[in-house]
C-alpha cells in the first residue's frame, strides 16, 4: 500500500514539473515516466492516458490556490474584509507558487471547459463574492458598483505581475531582482487600496 501511494506522489510531481514546463500538449507520457524513474507500462497502470493524469495535477496545483480563496470569501463579513482577505490569501498564494498563472492561462485557452468544472468542483463560488457586497448595498459610503467588475479587477491586478514577471522585471527594473521583489511585495497593499478608493466615497 505503502509503495503505491509512493509511486502514485513520484508520477504526480514528475508530471506537475512536466506539465507546467510544456503544458498539456507539449507533454510525453514517456518523459514522465523517466521523470519519476518508472516504465512507462507502470505509468499507465495508474493513470490509463494522459489527460486523466493531467486532470490530477491540475486538480492538486488548483486547490493549492482555491481552499485558501474560497474560505477567504467564506469568513469574511463586509465588504472591507471581503476586499483585504481575498487580495491577501491570492497574492501569498501566487508569491509561492509563481509558475501557477501561466500554467492556468495556457491550459484555459487550451480547455476552457475543463477548467471551468475544475473551478467550481473545488469550491470557488462567484455568487459568494457578490453576495457579500450585494448584502451592503445599502450603506451610504459606497459608490455605485457592479461586483462583477469589481472580481475581475481584483483578479488582472494580481495576476498580471506574475504572468509578466519576465516583461516588468526586465524592462522597468532593468533586470534588478531586489527591485522587483520589493514591487511585488509592496503590490498586494496596492491592490487592496485601489479597490477600496474605486468602491468607497471620500
Amino acid at each position: 500500500m505503502v509503495n503505491n501511494e509512493n509511486t502514485e506522489i513520484k508520477i504526480i510531481e514528475a508530471a506537475k514539473e512536466v506539465f507546467v514546463h510544456k503544458g498539456y500538449d507539449g507533454a510525453r507520457m514517456q518523459e514522465i515516466a523517466d521523470k519519476a524513474e518508472i516504465n512507462k507500462a507502470l505509468l499507465h497502470y495508474y493513470f490509463r492516458s494522459k489527460t486523466k493524469l493531467f486532470e490530477k495535477v491540475f486538480n492538486n496545483i488548483f486547490k493549492e490556490i482555491v481552499t485558501g480563496v474560497a474560505a477567504s470569501i467564506e469568513n469574511s463579513k463586509n465588504i472591507e474584509e471581503l476586499i483585504e482577505n481575498f487580495v491577501n490569501v491570492y497574492f501569498e498564494e501566487l508569491k509561492k507558487k509563481p509558475y501557477i498563472p501561466q500554467f492556468v492561462l495556457h491550459e484555459i485557452n487550451r480547455n476552457p471547459e475543463m477548467i471551468v468544472d475544475l473551478i467550481k468542483s473545488n469550491g470557488v463560488d462567484k455568487q459568494k463574492f457578490i453576495g457579500v457586497i450585494l448584502k451592503e448595498g445599502n450603506r451610504k459610503d459606497l459608490r455605485p458598483f457592479n461586483p462583477i467588475q469589481i472580481l475581475v479587477n481584483v483578479l488582472s491586478m494580481t495576476i498580471f505581475p506574475f504572468v509578466a514577471s519576465g516583461i516588468i522585471k526586465g524592462f522597468i527594473f532593468d533586470g534588478d531582482e531586489d527591485a522587483f521583489d520589493t514591487f511585488i511585495n509592496e503590490r498586494k497593499s496596492h491592490i487592496v487600496e485601489f479597490v477600496q478608493v474605486a468602491i468607497f466615497k471620500k
